[in-house]
């Protein structure tokens, strides 16, 4: 049995920050001699970044067409076309891949499938073609033991209020910081347990995804979450396998092909080493304009340099996006670019000495993986529990928040000082510096794909010869 033939189908959720976790462990796979069917909709594929020419004989992207069904707008295919509120109708649209989806297992029958938090439907259907299935998290592993095993996450049996999500649940047996925040509580509650337009709660479909899969992977290692992991395969009832951070490649690209960013980085070469706080709240969250401008005299208040990578919000126009006297503020101390920007060539940049982000995870691991220390803005979904869990590293310190969850520009100028300059967050600035060694380590991530490469194999060999027991715990 070798490598090379095997196939595994990646099917993730319509969401960038899950697409492209799929897409590096595809690519990893893949210069593994796995062969990869990727599935999702036309135009979500051609937003993907290339497939490096080397791989691409192992890589094939399946387009599944996303049904129309109302409340959905048009030619909207991903949680970044859309506002919050309409994501409960991608989800429905979504749901209606069930026939297209079992059509495609026809002609093109993997040996697994790898299935996010969302197709609860994959698993009934993967069995009638004898398919395995596994649940890929691109959540850390204690975002998921948070949320509890397959039971608590149908019934919520020990959470019934928004009050018990403040706190670490008692299913933890060390103690943690990983809660929400009082104001975010109720949210979470109702996405756990309530359905919405699709006729599913978000719980509902990730326990039965949970205890259809054979078993589950996650991206994240022990050397960062080791007792979180080991928790997470006690709830569950089934191996846990980390995949490592997939950590982003480094290599510099051409700058120069855009003037404006030639001019910008010469403006950072100007500022000293590690004094410039990077800013930047992802490509999904679209931010109020009365949060911006709160944040820009933050900033301001604060006297560190930054760059800011902005999301302009929808409907608002260009010219009203920051303060009237924003360039006379500003002047020489911060930079905000709207739209594209070379993320992790600022990052690398010497300048850089920290960031003020919204805690996704995927920005976590960039972050660390260049060492800079972390000022944290969560807003929506596991994004509370990423910050809690860097606070309880020390690499992270959270900008305070009002009652309702808003911010004030006080609360961000000072959290900007404590990090990036106080004695104080000295500590903090040693620890995540002290981080990079895991996270910008490829031989220890590269290990933890060839791990699951030989668990994989091994599982097909064992179904290959009839039997049913599954081989023990590989990490």
């Amino acid at each position: 049995m070798t490598a090379e033939e095997c196939h595994v189908m990646m099917f993730p959720w319509l969401a960038f920050g899950h697409m492209l976790p799929f897409l590096e462990l595809s690519k990893k796979l893949a210069a593994n001699g796995i062969k990869i069917s990727f599935v999702s909709t036309p135009k979500n594929l051609q937003r993907l970044p290339s497939i490096p020419s080397n791989i691409s004989k192992n890589i094939k992207l399946v387009e599944i067409i996303l049904p129309k069904v109302d409340g959905l707008p048009e030619n909207c295919e991903a949680t970044i076309d859309i506002q919050q509120e309409e994501t409960q109708f991608l989800k429905k649209a979504y749901d209606k891949l069930q026939q297209p989806f079992q059509k495609l297992l026809i002609n093109n029958t993997p040996d697994l499938i790898l299935i996010d938090f969302s197709p609860y439907w994959v698993s009934e259907i993967a069995t009638k073609f004898g398919v395995s299935t596994a649940f890929f998290s691109v959540y850390t592993a204690a975002t998921l033991a948070y949320m509890g095993p397959p039971d608590e996450l149908r019934w919520g049996h020990k959470r019934k209020t928004p009050a018990s999500f403040t706190v670490a649940p008692d299913w933890f047996p060390f103690h943690s910081l990983v809660a929400h925040r009082p104001d975010y509580a109720p949210t979470m509650l109702r996405n756990l347990y309530v359905p919405d337009e699709s006729g599913k709660s978000s719980g509902q479909r990730l326990s039965t995804i949970i205890e259809g899969c054979k078993f589950v992977v996650i991206r994240s290692c022990k050397e960062f979450e080791g007792e979180y992991i080991d928790l997470l395969q006690k709830l569950y009832q089934k191996p846990v396998l980390p995949i490592g951070i997939l950590p982003p490649e480094t290599k510099k690209t051409e700058i120069a092909v855009d003037s404006s960013w030639s001019q910008r980085f010469k403006w950072l070469d100007t500022k000293k080493s590690k004094s410039v706080l990077f800013v930047g709240f992802g490509s999904e969250y679209k931010m109020p304009i009365e949060q911006v401008h709160e944040l820009v005299y933050g900033l301001d208040l604060s006297g560190v340099n930054f760059i800011w990578i902005l999301r302009k919000p929808k409907g608002v126009d260009g010219s009203d996006l920051l303060p009237p006297n924003f360039e006379v503020l500003m002047f020489d101390k911060g930079v905000v670019c709207v739209g594209w920007a070379p993320q992790m060539e600022i990052l690398g940049h010497p300048s850089i000495g920290g960031c003020l982000f919204h805690s996704g995870w995927g920005s976590i691991i960039e972050s660390l993986g260049f060492g800079h220390p972390l000022i944290l803005m969560p807003m929506v979904a596991d994004q509370g529990l990423c910050a809690k869990l860097l606070v309880e590293k020390r690499v992270g310190y959270e900008v305070p928040r009002n009652e309702d969850g808003s911010f004030s520009r006080d609360m961000v100028a000072k959290s900007v000082k404590l990090v990036m300059e106080s004695e104080e967050g000295e500590q903090i600035r040693k620890n995540a510096s002290q981080m990079q060694s895991v996270f910008c380590d490829s031989n220890l991530h590269n290990d933890y794909i060839s791990s699951f490469v030989g668990y994989f194999r091994k599982i097909k060999r064992i179904e290959c010869v009839g039997s049913f027991d599954e081989p023990n715990t590989p990490l």
